[in-house]
């Protein structure tokens, strides 16, 4: 037979060593050893035990002395083609490495850990016993004490040890003791117990005496369904388990353990596919737009660009029902866990169990499952947040990103992806049609739609008789001249009133959680900051503790300052808590429900939250930007903004298209119904032109004056922004190496990479100079993305990778984040 060769990329390796490593294929292993599956193998020296994805089988290698792969983890391919070409774009495009770019492609679930155990070697050299340490000789004697083999987590736990003591490997590489390994699931299948009969004749079944009653009565029911649940054939029979037990005894029924998948969610409402769906003549016009794009077979982007209310849903729903007919496969995205509920709603009353989700909120188990039904192509729309871009779907037909301005698309943690890109990236291979969705579509996407490199569909009216809140803006300037020292200005205060009186609905959004953001000790003028971040520490008064929303720090709350010793702290600024409470004094009545990351800590927490406003359990619902965004709650007649300037006068690039976004979404949440809507805006600056444009919902003029000012700046879309990142614990360290890189950098584009044109500005501390004690620097480069770029940057990173000087300081590329502050 001919030998086998299988290229594998290996887990924690470092991005400027990662590649693809040659093992040899065991005959053993040669038919399920597939490109695709994850595999056992020796790495190093060391001989380390580690998980590996094969992403290729040839006959050739040009390593003389190939060690062999020592086991399969899967059964079949988790990886197709498709797939492991994602893989390899990843790599490329985020600097990450091979291994961690198929890691984003699977769920948390169906991932292996390695356990290592240890027992005594039969063949132990005396000399080798002399010469252990006493740590070497307290892990000898533990084991030897022993029977068996023994995990190396309880060798540690049991001699205090620290969770990285390499002690038990050190002794195995000697031969002292043995070592073996397995690869173990995070999370198992979930399983019910099923009965059948062991005798298939049902005459030879009625031939066998000395059964009781109950115990025929289970037979014949048996007879009947063929297999059965043990709590089916309890809940039919009215009998115990205790009688299928016995006839097990009897081995007259077998009891056996059947998968079955986890629910994440359960549907109300299910099956009403053949529910007809009435386009206005805009929406008529978007949908066969978007339908001719799709049935060209060239794939492409297509941004639908509509007014909030406007029915961009329902142009959805026409559109995937056509697709799927045709046995197309479609993705739906939705930037936050906030918005899954409602979109799930919407899809399972049409879609019912032809659905997956993908969230993280999801348990281990529930992910694996839903990635399972999706693998299996059991499901033709999957739903969820940024990671369902990852989805195995095969055949796609159709991506739907809503809300595509969003930031949550992007990944803060490696690899760093976007999720438009990945899809953009999958949409080509499969021929599919792209549609981004937004009320405050990106600037980058409608700059694309107007030069002609997306489609673009716009609706300009909201659905049905529905019309565009009325929008007042409140000078809080005036509010305190006028005595109202309240974050509640009067007039926010008298609409609330009156929708209390008329049984309607409110949405306030104040996009600051806690109760006040900051204390400073009148004084010295010191504020509280957290020991571990650069960053004032914000008082929660549901638990009475300062807390830091970076590292997740608290102490006690105090009124004793640090710094001089007196009692003189003040609590200043206001949050969703202080807002919630203020509301509540001056309407005692009104039933409140806030949310933001504090009070949805819990599993699907989200979804009880909504159904409760949904079934009018409470007449307002406070929080966070999270209820600003894609909600339809058609009582909702009044939706208020309790303080937009912080958003305002933000350093970031594109502060002002996240202000312009959020005021736009916050009021369009008002009057989606029969009913006539109201926002209201409380400001500061009531002059303030992103404020004057959004309350106008003027979406056109803000983006030319916005675009205007980005390619006088040079900003996205005029070039692409790389953030050369690092962290550290030592702050000199820290500057040093981002120093170290722009000194190399300077050196590069002065010789090799001359031909690029480059804007780096750096390096310098990120405005939270310090996040849970680790100093963080960075270097902005202003560039086109293009490959002889990426290869610069390649370099570089190989280069600072071999500095073992900067060892303990972390390097990271992020291209295009969310944010350069």
């Amino acid at each position: 037979m001919s030998l086998k060769i299988a290229k594998i990329a290996v887990e924690n390796t470092a991005y400027s060593f990662d590649k693809e490593y040659d093992y040899r294929i065991p005959e053993m292993l040669s038919e399920s050893a597939l490109p695709g599956c994850r595999v056992t193998v020796s790495f190093g020296r060391g001989n380390t035990r580690r998980t590996g994805l094969i992403t290729a089988v040839c006959k050739e290698s040009k390593s003389a002395k190939l060690k062999c792969i020592e086991a399969v983890l899967d059964e079949a391919p988790l990886l197709n083609d498709e797939m492991l070409s994602l893989v390899y774009w990843l790599r490329e495009r985020t600097f990450c490495t091979l291994f961690d770019a198929a890691k984003a492609l699977l769920p948390t679930g169906i991932n292996f850990k390695h356990i290592a155990s240890y027992t005594m070697s039969p063949d132990i050299d005396e000399a080798e016993i002399l010469s252990l340490t006493p740590d070497e000789k307290k892990v000898f004697d533990f084991i030897n004490a022993h029977k068996g083999y023994i995990k190396k987590e309880r060798i540690l736990q049991s001699l205090e040890l620290a969770p990285t003591s390499g002690i038990p490997e050190k002794l195995a590489n000697r031969g002292v003791i043995m070592r073996s390994v397995d690869a173990v699931r995070n999370v198992g299948d979930l399983t019910v117990k099923m009965v059948k009969l062991k005798i298939a004749d049902g005459d030879e079944v009625n031939a066998i005496s000395g059964l009781t009653q109950k115990q025929q009565l289970i037979i014949d029911f048996l007879l009947d369904t063929g297999t059965a649940t043990v709590k089916e054939i309890c809940y039919y029979t009215g009998l115990t388990s205790s009688v299928i037990q016995a006839l097990n005894k009897k081995s007259i029924v077998e009891i056996y353990e059947n998968p079955v998948y986890r629910k994440p969610y359960i549907s109300k409402k299910s099956g009403e596919k053949s529910k007809s769906i009435n386009l206005t003549s805009e929406q008529e016009e978007a949908y066969n737009n978007l339908l001719a794009q799709y049935t060209k077979g060239k794939g492409g982007v297509s941004l639908l660009f509509g007014v909030t209310g406007s029915g961009k849903t329902l142009v959805y729903l026409k559109l995937i029902d056509k697709i799927i007919s045709k046995g197309k496969n479609v993705i739906v995205m939705v930037p936050e866990i906030a918005l899954t509920p409602q979109t799930l709603a919407i899809f399972n009353q049409r879609y019912g169990s032809d659905i997956a989700v993908f969230h993280s909120a999801l348990s281990l188990g529930e992910r694996a499952d839903e990635w399972r039904r999706v693998k299996k192509g059991e499901v033709s729309i999957v739903i969820g947040t940024r990671s369902a871009v990852f989805a195995p779907l095969e055949n796609i037909g159709l991506i739907i990103i809503d809300e595509e301005q969003e930031k949550t698309y992007k990944s803060d943690q490696s690899p760093r992806y976007n999720a438009k890109d990945v899809a953009r990236f999958r949409c080509a291979e499969h021929n599919a049609l792209l549609i981004l969705s937004s009320a405050t579509p990106s600037v980058e996407s409608y700059a694309a739609a107007k030069e002609g490199r997306y489609s673009l569909n716009v609706l300009n009216n909201r659905y049905g008789t529905a019309i565009l809140p009325e929008v007042v803006t409140v000078d809080m300037r005036e509010e305190l001249a006028q005595g109202n020292n309240s974050e509640i200005s009067s007039a926010l205060l008298k609409a609330l009133e009156e929708n209390l009186v008329s049984d309607k609905q409110s949405i306030i959004m104040i996009n600051r959680r806690g109760y006040n953001t900051y204390a400073v000790c009148r004084s010295c003028s010191a504020v509280i900051t957290c020991p571990s971040c650069s960053i004032s520490m914000r008082y929660h008064n549901a638990n009475k503790r300062l807390m830091c929303h970076y590292c997740g720090f608290s102490q006690p709350f105090t009124d004793t300052c640090a710094s001089c010793g007196k009692k003189d702290v003040r609590y200043s600024g206001f949050g969703t808590q202080k807002i919630e409470d203020e509301i509540g004094v001056l309407l005692p009545q009104a039933r409140i429900l806030r949310m933001d990351t504090d009070t949805t800590m819990s599993r699907l927490s989200h979804e009880r939250k909504f159904e409760q406003f949904a079934n009018r359990e409470f007449d307002i619902l406070l929080g966070t930007q999270m209820v600003a965004k894609g909600l339809d709650f058609e009582n909702v007649t009044l939706a208020g903004v309790v303080s937009i300037d912080h958003q305002l006068y933000n350093d970031d690039y594109s502060s002002m298209e996240s202000a312009f976004g959020l005021l736009t979404q916050v009021v369009g949440r008002s009057g989606r119904g029969k009913y006539k809507g109201k926002a209201i805006i409380q400001t500061f600056t009531p002059e303030n032109e992103i404020i004057r444009l959004a309350a106008k919902q003027d979406y056109d003029t803000f983006f030319q004056t916005e675009i205007q000012i980005r390619k006088l700046l040079i900003y996205p879309p005029f070039c692409d922004i790389c953030l050369y990142c690092f962290a550290g614990e030592n702050e000199m360290k820290v500057k040093s190496a981002s120093l170290f890189v722009f000194e190399r950098l300077k050196e590069k584009t002065a010789e090799n990479y001359s031909d690029l044109k480059l804007i780096v500005l750096g390096p310098v501390a990120a405005r939270v100079a310090k996040v849970n004690n680790r100093y963080r620097y960075r270097i902005i480069i202003k560039c086109h993305n293009s490959s002889r770029f990426r290869q610069l940057i390649r370099e570089l990173i190989a280069i600072y990778d071999k500095q073992s000087s900067f060892s303990k300081v972390t390097a990271y590329i992020d291209m295009n984040p969310d944010s350069v502050i």
